[in-house]
């Protein structure tokens, strides 16, 4: 739905340099990328006390300068569009806390009958407990649900939890589709 990159990496950048540590690596940022914050902040910061001060910090100063970041792919208010009263939305996210405020700063809320966050499930992905959730909520099938994401995460949830996978710009993924585009969902949806 968003390109997050430049939001993601000024958010934790931000968070290291206060505590005098050079910014992300690649292999760091493919991490925090991909997982929870609490996740991240614990591989960023892996001795307890500076994590219990990185979170701190991150609780005190959230992470709503960041949004500003956010890029919103170009295909995705006309899909929500087209398909709103159409077909059931749902969000399934490792964002924990920020998932209904990016939505809402980007008016794109009210497309989406559910949101779930990884506050809102045992375990986040990997494991399938969010696209559980949401099969659980729309009483549906796994075959009768579609899943974008971009991520090894969303590869594995999706399976574990028997979704088909359409694969968002990212071929490493096993992914039923692959699509570089979310336009392109719309022959998926058709089929």
């Amino acid at each position: 739905m968003f390109d997050t990159e430049r939001a993601n990496k000024a958010y934790y950048n931000d968070l290291l340099s206060h505590f005098g540590r050079p910014p992300l690596t690649s292999d760091q940022f493919s991490y925090a990328q991909m997982h929870t914050v609490d996740e991240a902040i614990a591989y960023l910061f892996p001795d307890p006390h500076s994590f219990e001060a990185a979170q701190k910090l991150r609780k005190q100063t959230g992470y709503g300068p960041y949004l500003q970041y956010m890029e919103i792919e170009p295909d995705l208010i006309p899909l929500l569009k087209k398909y709103t009263g159409r077909l059931k939305l749902a969000v399934a996210t490792n964002r924990m806390d920020t998932m209904h405020k990016v939505l809402a700063v980007h008016g794109i809320a009210a497309y989406f009958d559910l949101v779930v966050t990884a506050l809102d499930v045992p375990h986040p992905k990997p494991h399938p407990d969010p696209l559980l959730r949401v099969l659980e909520y729309f009483h549906v099938a796994p075959d009768e649900m579609l899943y974008v994401g971009d991520s090894e995460l969303d590869d594995l949830a999706a399976r574990a939890a028997g979704v088909p996978l359409a694969a968002y710009d990212n071929t490493s993924l096993a992914g039923d589709y692959h699509i570089t585009s979310l336009k392109e969902l719309e022959r998926i949806i058709n089929l």
